[in-house]
């Protein structure tokens, strides 16, 4: 006679579990490293951004609470399977190598890899590349893109751990040129230390650059997967994710229906 009691108590526990775990902020990976518009601190120290404000906007959309989260972008995926951090929201591309070990939401934006060089340097097409040391940040799809389709173009290509590291040896002249993201190379050229630098070209649409960017979660987390696409859908349709791409990036990276 105890055996359906033990069965009612038992069950009354993984409920409240559920519910508790239910009631937990959300940790948001983003890179420890600043990636400006997409994440980075303000003066007041707190972290900001395209992607940060969007994701308590999915939060709200929810009903839950969010928890910032830095971390390092080489190890991120790591910190997700460790559950550190319950998803990725970090300008990380849908493709086919990443779906491997995780799963992704619908994509909510895309932007195109972009070529920066000085003013004065002729760069028209991948021949262009010939003989020059380009910079790209580590496991990036522009990373991938350059050892896919560049490989034979005659380009040193250096590879980094941080965007920064990037940016900054374009400016003092150890790299020719760099390819990146195209709004966060929008954001680096309005830098006083930029002048004299521009957008060359855009990377065309290649399988290394996959779908978009999407956010990415742990592949047994079903439930929130469908959550944060129902939220994603709502933040679209009502304005709000173009709202905050106008805001932080002066134009709609939004991917919609």
């Amino acid at each position: 006679m105890t055996f359906p009691l033990k069965r009612t108590l038992a069950a009354a526990t993984l409920s409240l579990a559920v519910t508790a775990q239910a009631n937990e902020p959300l940790k948001v990976g983003i890179s420890g490293e600043p990636y400006p518009p997409f994440t980075f601190k303000a003066a007041s120290g707190d972290w900001t951004g395209f992607e940060v404000d969007l994701a308590h906007a999915l939060c709200d959309a929810m009903g839950r609470e969010c928890e910032i989260t830095p971390t390092g972008w080489s190890g991120i995926i790591a910190s997700l399977d460790a559950e550190r951090i319950d998803m990725i929201m970090n300008s990380m591309s849908i493709t086919a190598k990443r779906q491997r070990v995780i799963d992704f939401t619908r994509p909510y934006y895309f932007t195109p890899g972009a070529y920066v060089a000085a003013d004065e340097r002729e760069m028209t097409s991948p021949e262009d590349l010939d003989g020059l040391v380009m910079g790209v940040q580590a496991a990036t799809t522009n990373a991938t893109y350059a050892r896919r389709a560049l490989r034979d173009s005659g380009v040193d290509i250096r590879v980094y751990n941080q965007a920064e590291q990037v940016n900054s040896d374009l400016l003092s002249g150890r790299l020719d040129v760099i390819l990146a993201d195209e709004i966060a190379m929008v954001q680096f050229l309005q830098r006083d230390e930029a002048e004299g630098f521009e957008i060359k070209a855009t990377a065309p649409r290649h399988e290394a650059y996959g779908e978009g960017v999407g956010i990415g979660l742990r592949q047994a987390d079903d439930a929130l997967e469908a959550s944060l696409n129902d939220a994603i859908a709502t933040v679209i349709e009502d304005g709000t994710c173009a709202s905050l791409s106008e805001q932080y990036l002066g134009t709609d990276v939004c991917v919609y229906d």
